[in-house]
């Protein structure tokens, strides 16, 4: 089963997280799936820019709890993204959860509709959102991200805008990506990829530094009995345990 869906046009290389049955989730699969899109779309001469978007209204719920993804796979995911020598462009039309908030923290650039909703749910079910700091912290207002990421709460797309999460919102994420692409087409290729490492510099520094002992972590808590009550009492529609009402 394909769970990346891929189109071409003029120069931009759109990849589709296409895996409705649990909202986009990041499965072990998908990941793999991905990465190797991306790895194919970095060697095409024939690709300027790549679009990454999905269908439904679901961008990405979060790692698959049923088949989550190792988590140093998904650090060299969210790796390949920033290092790619080609603009990823994130296209959100639907709701962004916990770790497809990662994927949108690698892009170059991240445009989102004014209906898509977001949330760091990590806390709720015995976790941190340990990995998907790597691109996070670097570009994301680190005030409004300690509110989001301790408190687990949704936003909407003009609070994710002002603080980095997304470069830009509006009604038409289309309208709003339209100039974007028009001018990643009339960038000269190598002008691009050098500007991009540029512009990574700094997240790529955080990975080589924090790397290990995020993924580490990230592996401890998904071991830990609260993380496993945690995914127990959501997968079962519940509070968890701990819960004060």
């Amino acid at each position: 089963m394909t769970l990346i869906g891929r189109t071409h046009a003029r120069g931009v290389e759109t990849l589709s997280l296409d895996s409705p049955h649990n909202r986009n989730a990041l499965s072990a699969a998908l990941v793999e799936e991905l990465a190797s899109c991306l790895a194919d779309c970095a060697k095409d001469p024939e690709v300027r820019a790549i679009v990454l978007t999905h269908t439904g209204n679901t961008f990405s719920a979060g790692a698959d709890l049923k088949d989550p993804p190792d988590p140093a796979a998904l650090v060299g995911l969210l790796r390949q993204i920033v290092e790619l020598g080609k603009p990823v462009v994130a296209r959100v039309t639907g709701h962004v959860r916990a770790g497809g908030l990662g994927l949108l923290g690698a892009c170059d650039i991240s445009a989102a509709s004014t209906e898509s909703t977001f949330a760091f749910t990590e806390v709720r079910i015995g976790l941190a959102p340990a990995v998907i700091s790597l691109p996070l912290l670097p570009r994301t207002d680190p005030r409004a991200l300690a509110r989001h990421y301790l408190t687990g709460e949704r936003f909407d797309a003009a609070e994710a805008a002002r603080i980095g999460l997304v470069t830009t919102a509006g009604d038409d994420v289309d309208a709003v990506l339209e100039p974007v692409l028009d001018g990643l087409r009339r960038a000269a290729p190598e002008a691009l990829a050098a500007t991009k490492r540029l512009l990574t510099a700094r997240v790529l520094e955080t990975f080589d530094r924090d790397a290990a002992g995020l993924t580490a972590l990230s592996a401890q808590l998904f071991a830990s009995p609260q993380a496993r009550e945690g995914m127990t009492a959501f997968l079962e529609r519940r509070d968890p345990s701990w819960v004060v009402v």
